[in-house]
């Protein structure tokens, strides 16, 4: 359906690819897996023909339709939510807006003549609009928008009003409505709650077109595809099962290949200390000259590649008291819509919590009353004795000095560090080499997140409130900050939309629905099980 054969592709100096190949059959769902940098996008680029290979073909089935969804969506405005998803559906799209011109055309007296001529081209438009599934692309728009998570209020209203979140949900609406012979998804969790994400994930295994995606959601990936294809170092390595499985994999081919590695530096190294003792006895030449003709021939054995996989020590926060946060009381609401109404809650010293609940539950709001940032209607929040409480919400980035280098920053929150020390602590953290002299104005989201980051866990505090730390963050960044915070030994307060970082690092659930706030006493794994879904509302699948 989908094939690169033999491509090679440069970005400047770069090798992106080289003499590299796959291929996607249909009804398969492929992971796309690879460092920052190593050409993911540009595989997307290739197959949309935004860009050409310099050497090699690309070659697509005739008649396949797809559909590209990244994260640059266009401008949007002057149309409500519901006609923006149907405006960028492609080709059946296309088919609307023809058969609504020849509506027009068919209504216009001017035309009267052309009338017999004007009904047959309405009926192979028709033909058409219905062979697409037109008749119920109104019908799907609303279905998936609804999945993403727009209220009906939001569905009509315009969508020039929305944030750059919500805005590229809409993006991703008009892609799935659309329903090409092949989905490329280039991080469509990125803007989605965890609701979404659940209902995104059934949508897909349930899609039965091909599908390429890029995800920094284990799960996610886990759940969905039947395929991985690897980039790294100008190569495309196809494996086939789950992301799981592809890192055993991977793991087991890395062991074999140093193995094999060392048996033959073993046996070099006995073929080259024989040769330096005996290349000046003549007796000894013609056995000389025959194990360096050996070693000649001999096809050398690469060093397995390995990713580099960076730690940092983390100081151990102060002890705080065991009373880590009491609220008492709290009541919050937002003009007549209640968000807390005599919410009570004790959290102690080594529990982490997770905060789960539908989008206007009040999971933010939670935190920002626990942090300070804003304060309750009535009620009283009580800090415990020795609390040194770190905040990181997604506003955070915006305080980070546009003008000032990673570095710059990381120093002047710790003058007294070394620079050998920031260095490693931004290499942990995404920033390696002469990258720690990026300006934090040309920084991406994702890159700000890691600076944020980093700048709160070099000195942690004991307390820490952690609304979504883990957008934009990529699988080795993500699973760093796990083992980080794993061996944390503060207390936890989380939102996030990522199961498998809930799963590795809470203790405790607090759930926020309709019926009032429930406390689960175990893990997040723990409450899934108790409670039968993932999220409030989703059933476990």
């Amino acid at each position: 359906m989908l094939q690169l054969d033999s491509i090679s592709k440069r970005h400047g100096g770069q090798i992106l690819f080289l003499e590299a190949s796959a291929a996607v059959q249909r009804g398969e769902k492929v992971g796309l897996v690879g460092p920052n940098g190593a050409g993911k996008s540009t595989i997307f680029r290739l197959l949309m023909k935004e860009e050409e290979p310099d050497d090699g073909r690309i070659s697509i089935d005739r008649g396949v339709t797809l559909g590209y969804f990244s994260q640059t969506i266009g401008e949007m405005k002057g149309q409500s939510v519901l006609e923006a998803t149907i405006a960028g559906a492609g080709a059946v799209s296309d088919a609307a807006h023809r058969l609504h011109e020849l509506e027009l055309a068919l209504a216009d007296p001017a035309q009267a003549e052309q009338m017999d001529k004007l009904i047959e081209r309405y009926g192979e438009a028709q033909v058409l609009f219905e062979s697409l599934g037109g008749y119920g692309l109104e019908a799907r728009a609303h279905e998936v928008l609804a999945g993403l998570g727009f209220s009906a209020e939001q569905v009509a209203g315009d969508v020039g009003l929305l944030s750059g979140g919500w805005k590229t949900r809409v993006g991703l609406a008009r892609i799935l409505v659309m329903r090409p012979d092949a989905l490329l998804l280039d991080e469509p969790t990125n803007h989605l709650d965890l609701e979404s994400i659940l209902w995104l994930e059934q949508w897909l295994r349930d899609f039965d077109g091909a599908l390429i995606l890029t995800t920094h959601d284990r799960e996610f990936m886990n759940r969905i595809i039947t395929k991985i294809i690897a980039i790294d170092g100008g190569e495309i390595t196809s494996y086939s099962g789950n992301y799981d499985f592809y890192e055993s994999q991977r793991r087991l081919a890395e062991r074999e290949q140093e193995a094999q590695y060392a048996r033959q530096q073993a046996m070099l190294a006995k073929e080259e200390a024989f040769i330096a003792r005996f290349k000046a006895r003549a007796s000894h030449a013609s056995q000389v000259q025959s194990r360096i003709k050996k070693i000649d021939k001999i096809e050398k054995v690469e060093p397995p590649k390995r990713a580099q996989t960076l730690e940092f020590d983390f100081r151990a926060p102060p002890r705080s008291g065991d009373d880590v946060l009491r609220l008492a009381g709290i009541r919050k609401a937002y003009g007549e819509r209640k968000v807390f109404d005599g919410f009570d809650l004790l959290i102690r010293r080594g529990e982490r919590w997770c905060v789960m609940g539908a989008n206007g539950a009040g999971k933010s709001t939670l935190l920002k009353i626990v942090a300070g940032a804003n304060p309750p209607d009535a009620g009283a929040v009580t800090v415990g004795a020795n609390v040194k409480l770190g905040y990181f919400a997604q506003h955070s980035m915006d305080l980070l000095n546009a003008d000032e280098t990673v570095y710059q920053t990381l120093e002047n929150a710790f003058p007294q560090a070394s620079l050998g020390v920031l260095r490693s602590l931004a290499a942990c953290f995404g920033f390696p080499g002469d990258d720690i002299e990026k300006r934090c104005g040309l920084l991406s989201g994702g890159e700000k997140v890691r600076l944020v980051m980093a700048r709160m866990l070099y000195d942690p505090p004991n307390f820490l409130v952690l609304d979504e730390p883990t957008n934009h963050l990529d699988l080795a960044t993500k699973d760093m900050l796990i083992r980080s915070l794993a061996s944390y030994e503060g207390t936890l307060l989380l939102v996030s939309h990522d199961r498998h970082f809930l799963s590795k690092l809470t203790n405790r659930v607090l759930e926020l629905g309709p019926a009032g706030p429930h406390v689960y006493p175990g893990s997040y794994s723990e409450y899934v099980v108790a409670s039968g879904h993932e999220a409030p509302g989703m059933r476990t699948s």
